[in-house]
């Protein structure tokens, strides 16, 4: 027994050695697919506030950022001959600048290929900066200043109306409304500031008098100080630049006080959260928001159904313009064949896209081309459509008509010019063969004549015999 287990212990210990010889046979590498294709990774950041009292707006606009990107990837996309696969880095920058540059600098870093945001035109304008040094391309869609495109970076774009077309359609509709006088409040920031700079500017053009300048902060949640204020002026509107954090309350603790002033906001205030918060303060007044309603536009009832589904909410704001801005950006990279900032950038600003929220197209700037606004009233809890000022859609459409009315008229202008010259030869033409006909018929009177004449001749003959 002793000798069988020996044989046996010999045995495996051959067996180790031939494996430690290299006898075993190696695993055979798995050849890939013929048809696999590389994948690139094309990294998009994303930056809002998704902490503090705008946090609603900040998931928001990640929303709208996730769906596109959904939708890309769902697409299969194939740019410089590889698959594309597109990841949302996304960044909270609580709506405040500092924490903005941060961010920013943080994305930079990532060497992101695009940007979208920042949600706030507060941290939007210095995060710009940043990105443009880096030539990183920012597309967003809801920062209004237009100090945000008059610096000079041919980096930035927006894909939304800015304030002065928001402030001066607001001014406007103000004074339609029979509104002589009104107190202005503002926020501070650079959206709220810019805005309500704007709409003093329309409103002093249409007529109407300002009799109170009231500032806040985009923290604040008590404004009876300076409501008491306005109440002593008996303004007859309250026009606000800020965010509905701030805006609903405001209007809340208007009527508190008695104030019988009308409210009136830009697209801060354009939202479910400032009805919320304003409660029955809300009825019956008056905000606006860049673009047409998507229930008007080619696309808005398809992308409300699938966001409403996919999400399982109802779009609070800006949405619709972030997940356009995506596609943008994505577009402008297929055109190029290239996902590297610095060959796709340039055709970013060739854009023409059919977008959810409008025909978009860029000026010099980086601005969209006649950016629409629309007049909305509180009423029952929801948003009722009253209006759409300005141009969008309309206004892109009429460019691109007179472009072709243009490419018509050069048209018309050759033709005619082929024409004149082939009208040139057939007169020519027909020159050439009434000569003839007249020479002929020169030579068929003379042989005419000399028919007659020997008719005659022969008559006279005739006569003379007999």
């Amino acid at each position: 027994m002793q000798a069988r287990l020996s044989v046996i212990a010999l045995s495996v210990a051959a067996v180790f050695a031939l494996s430690a010889c290299g006898q075993k046979e190696e695993p055979k590498p798995v050849a890939a697919a013929p048809d696999a294709k590389p994948e690139t990774v094309v990294k998009l950041g994303h930056v809002a506030p998704m902490t503090g009292p705008q946090a609603h707006l900040g998931k928001d606009n990640e929303n709208g950022a996730v769906l596109a990107v959904e939708e890309l990837n769902a697409k299969g996309m194939e740019i410089g001959g590889a698959k594309v696969r597109f990841e949302l880095i996304n960044e909270d920058d609580g709506a405040d600048p500092k924490q903005g540059a941060i961010v920013a600098q943080k994305l930079v870093d990532a060497k992101v290929n695009g940007v979208i945001g920042h949600l706030n035109s507060g941290t939007t304008i210095p995060a710009s900066k940043l990105y443009f040094d880096a030539g990183i391309p920012q597309v967003s869609g809801s920062a209004t200043n237009p100090k945000y495109t008059q610096q000079g970076f041919k980096t930035a774009f927006r894909v939304m109306a800015n304030d002065v077309q928001q402030g001066l359609a607001l001014g406007e509709f103000a004074a339609k409304q029979g509104v002589k006088t009104v107190a202005i409040v503002d926020d501070r920031t650079a959206y709220g500031q810019g805005l309500a700079d704007e709409f003093k500017k329309a409103a002093e053009a249409a007529g109407i008098k300002v009799v109170a300048t009231e500032y806040t902060n985009d923290k604040a949640t008590d404004f009876k100080a300076i409501l008491t204020k306005i109440k002593s002026t008996k303004a007859e509107l309250i026009f606000f630049g800020g965010m509905d954090a701030q805006g609903g309350p405001l209007a809340k603790q208007a009527k508190q006080l008695g104030v019988k002033a009308l409210f009136l906001g830009g697209d801060g205030v354009c939202t479910p959260e400032f009805m919320k918060l304003g409660g029955e303060a809300a009825e019956g007044n008056y905000c606006s928001l860049p673009g047409s309603p998507l229930e008007k536009l080619a696309n808005g009832p398809a992308f409300k159904e699938k966001f409403n589904k996919r999400f399982n909410a109802e779009i609070q704001l800006y949405a619709p313009y972030v997940y356009d801005a995506v596609w943008v950006v994505a577009e402008a990279m297929k055109r190029a064949d290239s996902v590297d900032p610095a060959k796709y950038l340039a055709e970013i600003g060739k854009t023409r896209y059919d977008g959810v929220t409008a025909q978009i197209a860029f000026d010099e700037f980086g601005d969209l081309k006649g950016g629409a606004i629309s007049m909305y009233k509180y009423t029952g809890g929801k948003l009722e459509y009253v209006e759409t000022l300005g141009g969008g859609a309309v206004a892109t459409a009429g460019s691109e008509v007179k472009e072709a009315v243009a490419e018509v008229k050069d048209a018309a202008k050759a033709v005619a010019g082929a024409a004149t010259a082939v009208g040139k030869e057939a007169v020519s033409d027909v020159k050439d063969a009434a000569k003839a006909a007249a020479e002929a018929g020169k030579d068929a009177v003379k042989a005419g004549a000399e028919a007659v004449k020997n008719a005659a001749d022969a008559t006279k003959a005739a006569v003379d015999k007999k």
